[in-house]
């Protein structure tokens, strides 16, 4: 008999039964469910469940938070309901029943920059160590970095960006590379449309802004010429290209007889998508792409950056209750594309810490609830880490006040963060140790931004616990 099956037979039970589950799977700490009837689910009756530390539905999954155990309970609940488990991107597929078309898009954006993540960590990490190495002026009374007092240094961030220009200029690969799996057409395709967005024939994005308009390279048609410009970098025009690619693939393998399919889908439809990326889309998501990252920008570097920063502080864990938070990875990368670096991240780092922080206070009011401590405090370890749900919807929103601290807490720390002009060399690392993304010259004030975020949550946290008489 399994740890959990009592567990898993109530759960069971509370979400409706077996006919009321379209799917379920579990991450690293919670349940996913998908239900026929989300209404069926009976969460007061989940919550009182040993194993359940707290309940939530987003992107059109009914989660339930178990923790690290989630494995065991995972393999107890299939084994007395009889519901057979699928993969995650299964249990996405088949939760677009119950999201609305807004959540649909906020799904797919990000399910396509999810894969891309753990390349953005590395590269930002490396950015942020070279920038170590060859910006900061320690040496010989501050007139040398590393790299100019030593060839070892000096060639090891010669080669180091070998791997940075990779992912952050080669950027429009990946993004296209993902838009082709998430829809289930062909990813080399989308490789090699991507390679045509970065082509060393073209002139390189970053260059464009310093050369003269005559000076930009051309495609000559006779007719009509069209400047041969690159997207490194680029967000949008990489996205628009792909959809384009994998809805021209879906046309012609819909009209093109399977005889000939292998010919004519993927050279139709390659061909058709770099020509719509070159002559109309790469130009329009320029366009776009700067417009938005000019006006956020304006918005972290103008004369009312301060207020900027306290709204967004303050409204970021609402943004990730709604699932509305993926829309701001475009945002960070097309401004690490445009302006050397993202004033977002930190204070989405900030965000993180502070809810923790809220949790922290909670953990202190109820240091003598031994099986409160059970949730709180592996709920702010993983926030502090830099993934929220388990302390926002395991913890803080359950009190409701826990919750607001966080966001006042964050709020100020996004005050201090826009003040100082901290900024972050990529997105990924949340939490605490998104100071390891932060640019050197600015992990001092970071470090300042960080102590705020722990400290004013857990003060007002325990101010207002201590006077609901929380204990």
């Amino acid at each position: 008999m399994g740890k959990y099956q009592n567990d898993a037979r109530e759960m069971l039970e509370a979400v409706g039964g077996k006919e009321n589950i379209a799917a379920v799977s579990h991450c690293v700490t919670r349940m996913r469910f998908v239900l026929n009837d989300p209404a069926r689910a009976d969460v007061p009756r989940i919550e009182k469940i040993p194993a359940a530390k707290g309940t939530f539905t987003q992107a059109g999954q009914f989660q339930v938070i178990i923790g690290n155990t989630v494995s065991e309970f995972y393999n107890d609940f299939v084994a007395v309901s009889g519901v057979e488990g699928v993969s995650k991107d299964e249990v996405k597929s088949a939760a677009k029943q119950n999201q609305n078309a807004l959540q649909k898009v906020m799904s797919a954006l990000a399910e396509i920059f999810a894969p891309l993540i753990p390349a953005i960590i590395t590269g930002g990490l490396i950015l942020g160590f070279r920038n170590c190495i060859d910006s900061l002026y320690l040496f010989e009374d501050g007139t040398k970095t590393l790299c100019d007092i030593s060839q070892f240094w000096s060639g090891m961030d010669s080669f180091l960006w070998l791997i940075g220009e990779a992912v952050f200029h080669m950027l429009p690969v990946g993004i296209c590379w993902s838009v082709t799996k998430k829809m289930g057409t062909t990813q080399i395709l989308g490789i090699v449309l991507g390679l045509t967005l970065v082509s060393s024939q073209l002139l390189n994005a970053y260059a464009v802004a310093t050369t003269a308009a005559a000076d930009v390279p051309k495609w000559d048609f006779g007719f009509a010429q069209v400047n041969m410009i690159g997207y490194q970098g680029q967000v949008i025009p990489a996205v628009l290209a792909a959809f384009t690619l994998v809805y021209l693939e879906r046309f012609f393998r819909k009209i093109c007889p399977a005889v000939i399919s292998m010919i004519v889908v993927p050279f139709c439809s390659l061909v058709l998508s770099v020509v719509a990326a070159h002559f109309v889309l790469g130009p329009i998501g320029w366009a776009v792409g700067s417009a938005v990252s000019a006006a956020v920008y304006a918005g972290i570097s103008g004369a009312f950056r301060t207020l900027f920063g306290a709204v967004f502080g303050l409204v970021y864990a609402l943004l990730v209750i709604t699932g509305l938070h993926h829309m701001s990875n475009a945002i960070d990368l097309q401004l690490i594309a445009d302006f050397g670096g993202t004033m977002l991240w930190p204070m989405i780092a900030l965000s993180n810490i502070a809810q923790g922080s809220a949790v922290l206070g909670v953990i202190y009011l109820q240091r003598k609830n031994a099986s409160a401590q059970e949730v709180n405090i592996p709920a702010c370890i993983s926030c502090y880490l830099g993934v929220t749900e388990p302390a926002i919807f395991g913890v803080n929103l359950k009190m409701t006040y826990p919750f607001v601290c966080g966001m006042i807490g964050s709020a100020v720390a996004g005050i201090a963060c826009t003040a100082t002009s901290t900024t972050a060399n990529a997105i990924g690392v949340g939490g605490l140790p998104g100071i390891l993304s932060i640019q050197p010259q600015y992990m001092l004030s970071f470090a300042l931004c960080m102590a705020i975020a722990v400290a004013v949550p857990f003060a007002l946290t325990v101010l207002v616990g201590k006077k609901k008489g929380l204990h």
